[in-house]
C-alpha cells in the first residue's frame, strides 16, 4: 500500500463559494478544498471487494483564497492505521507553493451491503 498520493485540479467556477453558497466570492471554497482532500485520501485506501471507506473526521484550516483557473494541488499522506480505521495529514498548496489548507481526517473501512442495510 502506499502511504502518499497527491492529485491536482484547476479551480472551476462550479467549486467557488459564490457557485456553492458558501460565501458571496467567486474563490475556491471550503466545501470544495474539504472535498478535494477527502478524495484524495480515499484514494490511498486499497479496499477488498464489497467495501468502501467512509469519512469519520476532518479537520482542516483554510488558509489562502484561490481564484478560478488556479491550480491546486493536494498531498494526502497515511499517517496511521488502527484495524478498519485509516488516519491521513492533508496539505493542499497553489501553484505559487503556497500552502491554501492543511489538517487531518479519518476514514473508516465499511461493507458496502452491510452499510446500506442501516440506512434503509
Amino acid at each position: 500500500m502506499k502511504n502518499q498520493l497527491t492529485q491536482n485540479i484547476v479551480v472551476s467556477k462550479k467549486q467557488t463559494a459564490e457557485h456553492l453558497g458558501s460565501g458571496l466570492l467567486p474563490v475556491f471554497s471550503t466545501p470544495a478544498l474539504v472535498a478535494f482532500m477527502e478524495n484524495t485520501a480515499m484514494k490511498l485506501i486499497e479496499l477488498p471487494e464489497g467495501s468502501s471507506s467512509v469519512g469519520v473526521s476532518i479537520h482542516i484550516k483554510h488558509l489562502k483564497a484561490s481564484p478560478v483557473g488556479e491550480k491546486i494541488s493536494c498531498t494526502a499522506t497515511l499517517i496511521g492505521n488502527e484495524g478498519r480505521k485509516y488516519v491521513f495529514a492533508l496539505e493542499a498548496t497553489d501553484s505559487h507553493g503556497d500552502l491554501i489548507g492543511q489538517g487531518t481526517h479519518e476514514r473508516m473501512v465499511i461493507d458496502i451491503q452491510k452499510f446500506m442495510s442501516k440506512i434503509k
